[in-house]
């Protein structure tokens, strides 16, 4: 189980990425487009740089649902490889199942 600390952390992340995300686009947008001028350029990456840290997508971690887990989560199920073996054993996953041969 992963520390409460952390997955708030990793919540507050989230809402503040959901909040700049617009603001973002609309920075960037101006920073890859070839007719903006150098000085529009110049006040949207100060603009961007003055966001929250938080507010960047990279710094989103995907934690599993049931633990928190940040490391070996299947995106496809939101479970880490242990809880989703449990689940898996219990036949909580349609259309998965442990291998044998």
């Amino acid at each position: 189980m992963a520390k409460k600390s952390m997955v708030n952390r990793d919540l507050k992340r989230a809402k503040l990425i959901k909040r700049h995300a617009g603001k973002r686009v609309e920075l960037k947008k101006i920073l890859s487009s070839a007719e903006a001028s150098y000085e529009d350029k110049l006040a949207a990456q100060a603009k961007l740089q003055k966001l929250p840290r938080d507010s960047s997508p990279s710094r989103l971690r995907k934690r599993c649902a049931l633990t928190g887990r940040p490391r070996a989560v299947y995106v496809k199920f939101g479970l880490a490889r242990a809880k989703l073996r449990e689940a898996t054993m219990r036949g909580d996953v349609p259309g998965l199942r442990k291998a044998s041969w």
